[in-house]
């Protein structure tokens, strides 16, 4: 007998705060809160240990979370080079409803959310938009140029 395990989506990233604070924006999730009694990140690591001079600026946030708990966490690790290439896994945001919400709906309610996220850091790459095929969806970057799609 096999157990499901936990998910966590880990993103390689330059700065784990700005994405952090993006993708809860953008997901619904909210950012990691540290454990109690720690009023912020840094105050826990620098609790356990860790020098000043690791811990860069700002609180250290570097994780979201669902708040209803059923979605996976999602850590933003800081590492040292750049984004090269296309990324080989991003996130799909389903806002549309499915096919069986109407075609017109969806592009409403997929540019609605086009907009709101683009007011939060995304930026729009582009559109692909097949009424014959019932396919409307756009491909978005992050604040960081990690693609994901909003359909």
């Amino acid at each position: 007998m096999t157990t499901s395990l936990k998910l966590q989506l880990t993103i390689d990233c330059a700065d784990p705060e700005r994405l952090a604070r993006f993708w809860a924006a953008a997901l619904g999730y909210k950012v990691e809160p540290p454990p109690a009694p720690f009023a912020t990140w840094r105050a826990y690591w620098l609790g356990q240990g860790l020098a000043e001079e690791e811990l860069g600026e700002g609180d250290c946030s570097d994780s979201v979370i669902d708040p209803d708990g059923v979605g996976p966490r999602i850590w933003f690790q800081q590492v040292p080079e750049g984004k090269v290439v296309k990324n080989r896994l991003h996130l799909d945001l389903g806002v549309g409803g499915g096919r069986s919400v109407p075609f017109a709906d969806r592009k409403e309610r997929v540019l609605a959310e086009v907009a709101r996220l683009e007011t939060v850091g995304a930026s729009r790459l582009r559109i692909e938009d097949s009424e014959g095929s019932g396919s409307f969806f756009a491909v978005m970057h992050d604040p960081e140029d990690n693609e994901f799609c909003v359909h």
